[in-house]
């Protein structure tokens, strides 16, 4: 199922993704998208040289994944990342 998104979803799915410590599931939690669709966000998204740079740091990570992540951190953003509701960023 191919899913629609406003310009400042995707912008939210892509900087979800980019950011190291923020896993797919938390992507999928808030989006409804998997794994796979964020790829190909991603794929679709960014420039050639920038997704391929992206999919060599993330491949196998285990902050990108819940289940290779260690018991003790179970949040989905960097504890100094400000609070982020309904998708907007707080402003710093």
């Amino acid at each position: 199922m191919k899913k629609e998104f406003t310009e400042r979803e995707l912008d939210r799915i892509i900087e979800m993704a980019w950011e190291d410590r923020t896993t797919f599931d938390a992507i999928t939690f808030q989006f409804g998208i998997s794994e796979q669709e964020t790829i190909e966000i991603m794929r679709r998204e960014m420039k050639t040289s920038s997704f391929k740079m992206w999919r060599k740091r993330v491949q196998g990570r285990a902050t990108k994944h819940a289940k290779l992540r260690t018991d003790d951190v179970n949040r989905f953003k960097c504890s100094r990342q400000r609070n982020i509701s309904g998708n907007k960023i707080s402003k710093r």
